[in-house]
């Protein structure tokens, strides 16, 4: 099965990261069923700090039905995170998952976009909650019931309050795809 990790412009490595490593430790090492896919706006998308990645897919080429799940890192206003992560079409593309009741999960801010398309309306999510809860009253604003905790699971949405917590959003989607077991060897194995 397979995973589409989104990157906006602005996307930052460590969230983009941890899903390439447990989607791969749980394939390759564990024999899971379950790659990763990239996709973007355009084929080289520049990350927080200036790191640039070649994505596999361009976003008009998804098709939402050849995918399990949907990751989404957050990412730096002042690298134009924003300018992609609300743009039309990736709030279209999260509705169409969230339709399916695909598994979506989010990092830190990568939850804004969750909010943006309405799809956490009347739910529970978290999203960054330093720099005196900015963030999280952003999401407010979109209808979401915002808690404070690192890591918010609502049915099929998983979100997070920081880069910290990437790590645990990855094995909280993988633990939704293969199941606790699974994930539980994954995460053992890579010290967590």
């Amino acid at each position: 099965m397979k995973v589409l990790l989104f990157c906006a412009k602005g996307f930052e490595t460590m969230e983009f990261s941890v899903f390439i490593d447990v989607f791969g430790w749980a394939g390759n090492d564990h024999g899971c069923n379950v790659q990763v896919e990239t996709c973007g706006f355009t084929k080289q998308v520049v990350s927080t700090f200036n790191v640039p990645i070649i994505v596999d897919k361009l976003i008009d080429e998804i098709d939402v039905n050849e995918y399990a799940a949907l990751a989404v890192p957050g990412g730096f206003e002042e690298f134009g995170y924003y300018e992609e992560a609300y743009d039309e079409r990736f709030l279209d593309l999260i509705r169409r998952f969230d339709r399916q009741s695909k598994p979506i999960a989010a990092v830190c801010v990568g939850a804004l976009p969750l909010g943006k398309s309405r799809i956490l309306q009347h739910r529970k999510a978290t999203t960054y909650h330093l720099n005196g809860g900015r963030r999280q009253k952003q999401l407010a604003e979109f209808g979401v019931s915002v808690i404070n905790e690192r890591v918010v699971v609502d049915g099929n949405v998983i979100t997070s309050y920081c880069p910290e917590t990437a790590p645990y959003v990855a094995f909280e989607l993988l633990n939704k795809l293969v199941g606790q077991e699974k994930m539980m060897i994954v995460k053992k194995a890579m010290g967590y």
